[in-house]
């Protein structure tokens, strides 16, 4: 991906767009209805900011490594804040979601006797880098989604620590158990165990991590998701996983993002489903800190649902992609959601050589395969994770 170095990007346009949006929609609260009480991201410099803050709150819900905190305040002490130099910005908490593709979800659910080699999972040539001894052991990947299926048997050999920022509704053995079905999903991408039944991964021996950031319903704050983003990078896993994202962007999960990467963290996040469209990668996925992945078919052609930019890093496999649900089950999905995992899963590989964030993010797209998509589609090209370990196929 080019990146301009000579001005002020699209991205920070669109991430000061956002920015004035929240804060407009804060103002115009403000003249629509006196002494409301109003939850609100307030990033800060310094502790003179923090005070600031901290004393407008009626109620301090969270506070970040990052000099930010989530805020309950009312809505005239808004202004106030906005006027501080020491207060960068001041946002509306809102939400993000678990990315589905237009038209649904589709397949053949169930369970399954005998182990399948999904379609994507063999077209990265993960299963080269196997048979070569790169499975992800001793790789710490994290899922910030909808949480994991603690039970599930394809995944439970592979599951490490869970924490939910929003727990999981219903009868569940873990509060970060997935209520909905798209984190486990997406987990099974990623790092499916290699067991003779269901399916495999990407990465079969990393240990996977339920970061549970988004609710029963697939959405979830943006101070929850930005907390799951520093707690990731607190453990000091190598991989976070978001196939999660929205059409604007918040200032306090690019705040997270930043934190993680500085911490080590490789993040990963999906383009979006907005396509047939140009220019149109969703956010945490567009930003500079987290790889974008576009979504390819079977014939390795652009999903007609991925979104496309110029913030697009890579493609790998998102249509029709069979993977591990709830309840031990199995069921096909689509979606950019679907092909982010599988970088995740790749970056999985490389963690457990020794490789870095910034060696994996240079690794991962300097052997990705060119099938014949234009830049802002699959960015470097197509996921290959055999050639990212080093390994020789010439599988295609």
């Amino acid at each position: 991906m080019v990146h301009n170095t000579k001005g002020t990007s699209r991205r920070d346009i669109l991430k000061a767009a956002g920015t004035a949006a929240a804060t407009t929609g804060l103002m115009g609260m403000a003249s629509a209805s006196e002494g409301n009480t109003v939850e609100v991201n307030v990033g800060f410099t310094g502790k003179s900011g923090r005070r600031a803050a901290a004393s407008a709150a009626a109620n301090v819900t969270r506070e970040f490594a990052f000099d930010a905190m989530t805020i309950e305040v009312n809505e005239n002490a808004i202004q106030g804040l906005q006027r501080r130099g020491d207060v960068r910005y001041v946002e509306a908490n809102g939400t993000m979601h678990a990315l589905a593709p237009k038209g649904g979800n589709g397949g053949s659910g169930g369970t399954m006797a005998a182990q399948q080699l999904p379609w994507g999972v063999d077209r990265v040539d993960a299963e080269v880098a196997h048979a070569n001894g790169y499975t992800g052991a001793g790789a710490d990947i994290a899922i910030l989604d909808t949480g994991i299926d603690s039970n599930h048997p394809d995944l439970v050999d592979n599951l490490g620590t869970g924490k939910a920022f929003t727990k999981a509704k219903g009868n569940f053995a873990e509060n970060w158990d997935d209520d909905n079905d798209h984190g486990t999903h997406c987990a099974g991408s990623a790092g499916a165990v290699n067991n003779g039944e269901g399916v495999v991964g990407v990465s079969t021996e990393a240990t996977l991590h339920a970061v549970k950031v988004l609710g029963k319903r697939g959405s979830g704050s943006f101070s929850d998701i930005a907390a799951g983003v520093e707690w990731t990078a607190d453990q000091g896993y190598d991989v976070g996983s978001m196939s999660l994202g929205a059409s604007s962007g918040s200032q306090t999960l690019a705040d997270a993002c930043q934190y993680a990467v500085d911490k080590g963290t490789f993040l990963v996040g999906a383009a979006g489903n907005s396509g047939p469209c140009t220019d149109c990668v969703g956010y945490p996925a567009a930003y500079d800190t987290v790889m974008a992945v576009g979504s390819t078919t079977s014939s390795d052609g652009l999903s007609s649902f991925s979104s496309t930019g110029p913030e697009v890093e890579i493609a790998a496999p998102g249509s029709n992609i069979y993977s591990t649900i709830p309840g031990g089950s199995y069921d096909t999905f689509s979606g950019t959601s679907m092909a982010t995992p599988h970088v995740a899963g790749a970056a999985g590989l490389l963690a457990a050589t020794g490789s870095s964030n910034t060696q994996i993010r240079s690794q991962l797209t300097s052997t990705a395969e060119d099938i014949g998509l234009a830049s802002n589609e699959s960015g470097s090209g197509l996921l290959d994770a055999a050639a990212a370990v080093g390994v020789d196929s010439s599988d295609n």
